[in-house]
Parts: structure tokens; sequence; C-alpha cells
């Protein structure tokens, strides 16, 4: 059975807050709806600034969910570490795992914006040392002993209920990114699909004489909307992929890997290129992959269009690939 994933980023340009609001509402209703039809996960990320109303604010969203579902995982993939604070983050993902008995799943990144860094008052070049204080803080703080951070004795309570601590993986495309996930024995989470960099991380994981895992993309991850007509869907939707797969690519330099980089210009291009794909409920079961990743609301798509798709998803496909 595969792994089933329903994202959620909240994009929507030009949306009103009432019309925000509304989306806000809708994506926990859906999730709910996942939940009781046998979704794995829900991924949702962080973005700030952003002018098409990205989630900022991704743990806000994970408690909703959470509170709304009994059964799936809720992943944040990724939180951009350096940007926030350790304590805080501790605390906030340690009442999470005591919520949600454990269903929080945590990717740490370092982002790829320096206009995040720069409106947050956050040094750019020195994200790397942040990234690592921000990880080596965040496992002490979970073990609810005191400890010194930054010249100060400080202890953070609650403890977590998750042993040793709540799933927290590091994310990242570079080496620098598997070291620092081999060094502190913690799951590596690569951002697109990229055996040389797994077996990098297995290396350092000897080297450093620690223990980990690595949680793969594969090597189509597409982004999917399901529906009963896709040359209907592509021409009345395909506007709202285009915008998101822009936005995303205006982000990416050279050196970033990304398992969901468009290249694409135009509706046609993006429907050639297969990062994004419409798909019959039958066309779906038979791609044959690892991850069925669901985007309901992709680049502001309307919620009544977001349904049908999750609906689809879920009492068609999801039965399909149980058989």
């Amino acid at each position: 059975m595969p792994v089933t994933v329903v994202r959620f980023n909240l994009v929507a340009p030009g949306a009103s807050p009432a019309a925000l609001g509304a989306r806000y509402r809708a994506a926990l209703e859906m999730a709910a709806y996942a939940d009781e039809h046998g979704v794995t996960t829900v991924q949702t990320e962080e973005h700030h600034g952003v002018e098409n109303n990205w989630l900022p604010s991704p743990f806000v969203f994970a408690g909703a969910v959470l509170g709304a579902t009994r059964r799936l995982a809720v992943t944040v993939s990724a939180v951009i570490g350096p940007l926030h604070d350790p304590l805080r983050l501790a605390e906030d993902i340690a009442v999470l795992d005591l919520l949600s008995g454990g269903r929080l799943l945590t990717v740490a990144g370092i982002g790829y914006r320096r206009e995040e860094y720069d409106r947050a008052g956050v040094d750019w070049t020195r994200r790397g040392r942040l990234q690592d204080e921000l990880l080596e803080t965040v496992l002490k703080a979970w073990t609810g002993e005191e400890f010194v951070h930054r010249g100060r004795t400080v202890r953070v309570t609650p403890r977590p209920a998750s042993d040793p601590h709540p799933l927290l993986l590091v994310g990242g495309s570079s080496k620098a990114a598997a070291r620092r996930a081999a060094r502190l024995g913690l799951p590596f989470f690569p951002s697109a699909h990229l055996p040389e960099l797994e077996t990098y991380y297995k290396e350092r994981l000897v080297e450093y004489g620690t223990q980990g895992w690595t949680m793969m993309p594969g090597a189509e991850t597409p982004l999917l909307h399901i529906a009963e007509d896709p040359d209907r869907a592509w021409a009345e939707y395909g506007g709202h992929f285009l915008h998101e797969a822009r936005t995303y690519a205006s982000w990416q330099s050279g050196e970033i890997h990304s398992a969901v980089r468009s290249g694409a210009g135009t509706v046609e291009e993006l429907r050639a290129e297969g990062v994004y794909r419409i798909l019959t409920p039958d066309e779906c079961v038979a791609q044959g992959l690892d991850n069925l990743v669901l985007h309901p609301l992709a680049g502001g798509m309307p919620v009544e269009e977001g349904w049908r798709s999750l609906r689809l998803f879920a009492e068609r496909v999801i039965p399909a690939l149980k058989d």
C-alpha cells in the first residue's frame, strides 16, 4: 500500500481575509475527511512574506489538523530552522506531540530564500551555525533536564510523550545537511531523489558512530489532482498549478535540488513536464507510485474543485490501492 499524502500550503493569490478564512476552514474539513478515508499523512510547509499568502505558520496549522483528526500523521516539511527560537520551537513541538500522541513529524531545513532571513533580521551567512544550534538545543530541551543555552541555565517543560523524542528529520540537498544529520544521529530527508547523498550520509554515520535512516523522495514524486476529465481540468484549472510552479521555481538557484522543481512557462509545458499531474482515478492507480501526493488546493484552486479531487482520491483511488 503506497503512502498517501494530502498537501496544503494554502496559497491563494489576491484572496481577501474572509476568503482565506474559508479556505483554511475547508482545509481542516478536508483533513478530517482524509483521515476518515485512510489517508496516511497531511503535509504542510513554511514560507514568509509571500504575496500569494503561502502559509507562514506551519505548527499552528498542524495543531489544528491534529485536533481535527485521529489517525493520520502531520508532516511539517520543512520548518526553516534558523528563523525560529530554539526553546520556543522545542516547546511547541513537545505540546503538539503530547496532544497528538506522537503524530507530528518535523523536517528541519535551512531554506533557500535570503529575503526570509532579511525579513526576520537573521544573518543569512550564519544559517548553518544557527541550524546546528537549533537542533542541538531542541534535543537537549526535550530531555526535561537543565542545560546551558547562550550562557544561561534553562529547562524546557513539558517533556514530549514520544521516546526518545518527537520525530525530527534534517532536510536538505547538501553534504553539509547530511553531515549535520549524521553527527546528531537524526534521520535525513533529502529534498529530492539523491541516492549519492544518501550514500554520503550513511558513510558519515559510520564516521560519527551514530545511527540513522533516510526518508528519500521517490525518483518520481509528482503533485496530483484527480478529475474525471483531465483535459477539462487542465483547461479550467491549469493556471493554478502554473502559478505555484513558477513561484516555487523563482526561489530556487542552480544548486538547489527539489523533488517538485519545474521549468515550465506555460500550462501546456507544465502538463507535458509531469511534475504536476491531473489524472483520472484509474490513471492514478496505474501510476504505480510509492508515494501519492494529492494537492487539492494548489495555487489558489477553487475549494469546490479541491473537494472533487479529494473525494475521487478517497473513494476511488485508495480503495483500489487496497485491493
